[in-house]
């Protein structure tokens, strides 16, 4: 059961990262609050790539490879955007959509169909969005429905969570035109390079303001990479859907750190709301592909 373990801590890491990334940077810009895992990261994803085996190379390869720069880097400052705008008991769980726009982007890239069971998730999770948006003592049919376009970081979640949809399943097939852990390392540490220098060329950062706050940016890069080595060690020990569906927990987890770090308020409501987007997320996962 090594798999599940490593999978959890895949969760954790990436909810951590994310509590981390808004308790020590929500006073910098976005493109700031990004850049500070992007930085500290960096050197290890470089380093681990000379522990890693290179697989056989094909076109299809370096052409997810290049695709997925621009899709997860365009996802990535949205998302940022969002944590930073918003609870993220509000945000984080909208990306259990993934999945369901997984449905659509899975036919067009990888010939996948939904079945019944991947109908029923994507029921699940439009029921776990309802609850999510409901608020005590001001009941409305239509009000969690409003609060999706009303709060500003849960549409832009929704929106980062199509985008990664299409991310996903572009990553997936460059990992099976190579392997887990080179694709993950070699992909990433490409990403945050392109993406840093993009973002210095724009003058959205500065390389040398990262130096303020080294033990703090130590930290989320050490979360960002561990997402990745945890992830990369589960691959090979089990079916993916099982390691992201597990991966999924950390929905859970960004509710109850967003409760306990940040005061947000209706935890009962929220994390019941998280759960059952995580229960469609699991469904479709498991048995919808």
């Amino acid at each position: 059961m090594m798999w599940l373990i490593l999978s959890l801590l895949t969760a954790l890491a990436v909810a951590s990262g994310d509590t981390c990334v808004k308790k020590f940077f929500s006073h910098l810009s976005a493109y700031e609050m990004l850049a500070y895992p992007l930085v500290y990261s960096f050197p290890m994803f470089a380093v681990s790539l000379f522990f890693i085996p290179v697989p056989q190379l094909d076109t299809t390869f370096f052409w997810c490879f290049l695709a997925s720069i621009p899709l997860n880097g365009f996802g990535f400052v949205i998302y940022m955007k969002a944590i930073k705008i918003s609870p993220l008991s509000l945000t984080v769980p909208y990306l259990a959509f993934t999945p369901a726009f997984m449905i659509a982007t899975g036919f067009i890239f990888l010939n996948e169909l939904p079945n019944t069971w991947g109908i029923a998730g994507i029921l699940i999770i439009c029921a776990g969005s309802y609850i999510l948006n409901v608020i005590p003592r001001k009941w409305n049919f239509f009000a969690p429905v409003q609060a999706i376009f009303s709060e500003k970081g849960s549409w832009m979640m929704l929106i980062v969570s199509f985008i990664f949809s299409f991310a996903s399943v572009i990553g997936k097939k460059g990992i099976l035109h190579s392997s887990p852990l080179f694709f993950t390392f070699s992909f990433t540490g490409a990403f945050n390079l392109f993406l840093l220098a993009f973002l210095c060329i724009c003058g959205k950062i500065r390389l040398s303001s990262f130096r303020k706050d080294p033990f703090k940016g130590f930290i989320t890069g050490c979360l960002f990479f561990l997402q990745g080595v945890f992830q990369g060690l589960a691959m090979p020990l089990a079916k993916a859907a099982y390691i992201i569906s597990v991966k999924r927990l950390s929905i859970v987890f960004g509710v109850i750190f967003g409760s306990l770090i940040f005061k947000e308020e209706n935890l009962a409501f929220r994390l019941g709301g998280a759960i059952l987007m995580l229960a469609g997320t699991l469904l479709i996962t498991l048995q919808g592909i």
